[in-house]
């Protein structure tokens, strides 16, 4: 059932897991990769986008992929075995609890399938549970937390 989540949700799940995170809070937006990049400094390549796509069977799933990539919908469909499409907004917070731009990549439930390019970073930055916040995280803890198939899932 839909639960709204938010940053407190999100800073509390990381504390329960115990693992290094980094909490980054701005006055703007930091909505989309390029807006997160640039008041972060670094380039969009090392902020991921977590994304949530929809199996054939209804099922949501998420995908992350490195901020300058696009996700190749044939390819990940090809490693889940069936069809999927991106979910519209509405679907987003419906799965997740969180709205578009502020979707973790952590702490969901959902299946997840991470591009192995995010892996050429140690840390990564992604949405922070809010629009104006971002969560820094070591790429092994995102793959562990999220019990991730790493594949080739970007054009």
């Amino acid at each position: 059932m839909f639960q709204r989540r938010d940053a407190e949700f999100l800073r509390r799940f990381l504390e329960g897991e115990g693992v290094w995170h980094l909490f980054h809070e701005f006055s703007e937006h930091t909505a989309t990769v390029e807006a997160a990049a640039r008041q972060l400094g670094t380039s969009p390549e090392r902020v991921i986008k977590t994304l949530v796509v929809v199996g054939e069977g209804g099922e949501p799933l998420i995908a992350i992929i490195p901020g300058d990539k696009k996700l190749d919908l044939s390819k990940l469909s090809a490693v889940v075995g069936g069809r999927v499409r991106m979910a519209k907004a509405r679907e987003v917070e419906r799965f997740t609890g969180y709205s578009v731009g502020a979707l973790p990549p952590v702490g969901h439930g959902l299946r997840t399938y991470v591009d192995k390019g995010v892996l050429k970073h140690e840390r990564v930055v992604g949405g922070g549970g809010s629009t104006h916040t971002l969560i820094e995280l070591r790429s092994e803890d995102l793959v562990k937390l999220t019990k991730a198939v790493i594949s080739d899932i970007t054009e």
